[in-house]
């Protein structure tokens, strides 16, 4: 083949440091739109961006001049720095350190973005913690709990 091509859909989630309500709803729509930015950016177009106040999910195209931990990393670091900018109240914001990356076929996309939309009822009822667990063994990824959390 003359040229590489690629098409990996991820879903990808990761929370706030602590688990902590951080992500303000002010802020939010903002957080989301800088993530997709910073996806795109890096060559990796997102599909939705939603959450609640201690976490994030993208859906995004996985592009195939970037490892999925450099993707993170970055994403992490800017939009961090990037909401630290926003006020006084961000100064000490920060993401965990782990994250859990799922992969979807495009037969999946309209499911994930309608779980997606639904995030703020859906955690009126389970928490992150919870929420993670279950996608974990959806998916099959096996875990040690001593490790999931910091």
């Amino acid at each position: 083949m003359a040229q590489s091509l690629a098409c990996v859909l991820v879903h990808l989630v990761f929370s706030t440091k602590g688990r902590r309500a951080d992500i303000r709803p002010a802020s939010e729509a903002d957080l989301h739109r800088y993530l997709a930015g910073t996806c795109r950016e890096l060559g990796c177009p997102t599909l939705d961006v939603n959450g609640a106040e201690d976490h994030v999910h993208i859906l995004f195209n996985l592009s195939r001049t970037i490892t999925m931990s450099e993707l993170v990393e970055k994403v992490k670091a800017r939009s961090s720095g990037w909401i630290k900018t926003q006020g006084q109240q961000y100064w000490d914001f920060a993401w965990q350190g782990g994250y859990g990356a799922f992969s979807i076929g495009q037969s999946g996309i309209s499911d994930v973005k309608e779980y997606f939309a639904r995030q703020k009822e859906h955690h009126k009822k389970v928490s992150f913690q919870d929420e993670l667990r279950a996608l974990l063994k959806r998916y099959g990824v096996d875990f040690d709990e001593r490790y999931l959390w910091d």
